[in-house]
């Protein structure tokens, strides 16, 4: 047999990024070719998180007399690395073939290729990182339970929205917004922390002038966040770790200290996507993406309860391809936020011969495109075109992990005429590549206003009110 490659391509003409090999294809090509090759062998993937959750996959490789060891660890890797970025865990244990699973175990040792990802759960779990070789049957079985989260309305409540560009916020009053309103900053380039605490405590007390009195606080935010501390954030990237540790990881509770010791909940920016759209559509099993500085996410499962998964897929590898963009905090390749960001734009704009003036921000560069787009520029439409075309091959690859209903799509990218091109050529891949999932699978791209302030609104609902709190 010859070497298995993965150089499976989108069927749909993609101009801007000839090389882009989707995920979803390319894992279907592999496991295709092991099952045909009648030498399957069985392997078993636990990843252990916090609480002892425990989230396993059962998978195939060839066997080794298939001489295919390359293509299985470059399986194998990428999907451990999905699984990661996607459930969590800071403790890997692989069964099956031993050559495979010591090289993926050395793949995660310090100065090795996903170094990072080792250290980045071994900081969130607060344990050490691992990957443990052993035989199939002692690989644990699936251990995983969800839990609601929101959906409080009564009450007088502040929800605030942590962008990488803009900061929003909204007052509601038993479910209603009275005040809703954005305000530029650049967190992501400011190395001290008292820049993000003044940034955040300034909207949050000009939304209670417009309250009667302030009952809880709902904070929607990129990063991962554990009983209301930063545990790590993109915000706060060029802060030194010293002053995160000091001024960073309480900031929130801090900031619920100065507003009268009020009940506050900090969740992640794409659960609350999720729950945004769970929300405005009185539906369960919605995956909500927003796009915009990075990739966020997060999920609604059929019971309407969050999974306590990372749902970080920005990290998640979306393309095969391996000259790839690189991610310049992780240093891999082929990953969702270089896909579905505005750096994801800028990529495809610079590919189109599109002229971006080197000294605008990286959203001033977006907005430039989007213009375009209003004025019917040609090349500008093929920018978000090429991104509905990664988005309907992604959704295909995601559905491997997630029970999708509605897919709620949000973020600055997704604003204007742009978005809407997104959104109906991710439908058209489905459709064409993939007719059961488009025949189950909703996107849904809400109206401006939600677009740009639902988070902060579905923020507000994340806390509890005590009740002495609520008159």
């Amino acid at each position: 047999m010859t070497s298995f490659e993965f150089n499976q391509k989108s069927a749909f003409k993609i101009t801007l990024d000839q090389d882009f090999a989707p995920m979803v294809l390319n894992n279907r090509a592999y496991r295709a070719a092991v099952a045909a090759s009648g030498q399957a062998v069985p392997v078993k993937i636990a990843l252990i998180r916090s609480n002892n959750q425990i989230a396993t996959i059962e998978t195939a490789v060839f066997a080794a007399a298939m001489n295919q060891f390359d293509a299985n660890i470059r399986y194998i890797e990428r999907l451990v690395k999905t699984l990661l970025w996607l459930k969590g865990g800071y403790k890997v244990i692989f069964g099956g073939p031993k050559d495979i699973g010591l090289a993926l175990q050395k793949m995660y040792q310090k100065d090795e290729k996903r170094a990072f990802d080792a250290a980045f759960m071994s900081r969130i779990y607060e344990q050490p990182f691992t990957v443990v070789v052993t035989d199939i049957d002692s690989v644990p079985d699936q251990n995983e339970t969800s839990h609601p989260m929101g959906r409080h309305l009564d009450g007088c409540r502040i929800g605030f929205d942590a962008g990488g560009s803009d900061r929003k916020v909204s007052a509601v009053i038993d479910g209603e917004s009275v005040y809703s309103e954005e305000v530029v900053w650049h967190p992501k380039l400011k190395d001290d922390p008292s820049y993000h605490y003044h940034g955040i405590l300034d909207s949050i007390k000009r939304a209670a002038t417009h309250l009667p009195r302030v009952d809880a606080i709902g904070v929607s935010a990129a990063g991962i966040y554990i009983d209301n501390r930063v545990a790590a954030a993109s915000l706060f990237i060029r802060v030194p770790q010293d002053k995160f540790d000091a001024e960073v990881r309480d900031m929130f509770l801090n900031i619920a200290k100065e507003m009268g010791d009020v009940p506050i909940e900090v969740a992640n920016d794409g659960d609350v996507t999720a729950l945004a759209g769970a929300m405005s559509l009185d539906a369960d099993k919605v995956l909500g993406i927003a796009m915009g500085t990075s990739q966020a996410a997060g999920y609604v499962d059929a019971d309407g309860n969050i999974t306590g998964w990372l749902n970080e897929l920005a990290f998640v590898p979306v393309d095969y391809n391996s000259n790839a963009m690189v991610d310049e905090w992780s240093l891999d390749v082929g990953c969702g936020v270089k896909y579905f960001s505005q750096d994801g734009v800028i990529k495809l704009a610079t590919a189109a011969g599109i002229d971006l003036d080197d000294t605008l921000s990286p959203a001033e560069k977006l907005k430039v495109v989007q213009e375009l787009v209003e004025e019917g520029d040609r090349w500008a439409a093929e920018v978000f075109d090429t991104i509905g075309v990664y988005l309907g091959y992604s959704l295909a690859h995601y559905a491997e992990f997630y029970d999708i209903a509605k897919v709620l799509v949000l973020g600055r990218v997704t604003s204007g005429k742009g978005g809407q091109r997104l959104v109906a050529m991710a439908n058209k891949v489905l459709q064409q590549e993939f007719p059961s999932l488009y025949n189950t699978i909703e996107l849904i791209l809400p109206d401006e206003q939600s677009r740009r302030v639902g988070q902060s609104i579905a923020a507000a609902s994340l806390p509890q009110i005590r009740k002495e709190e609520s008159r």
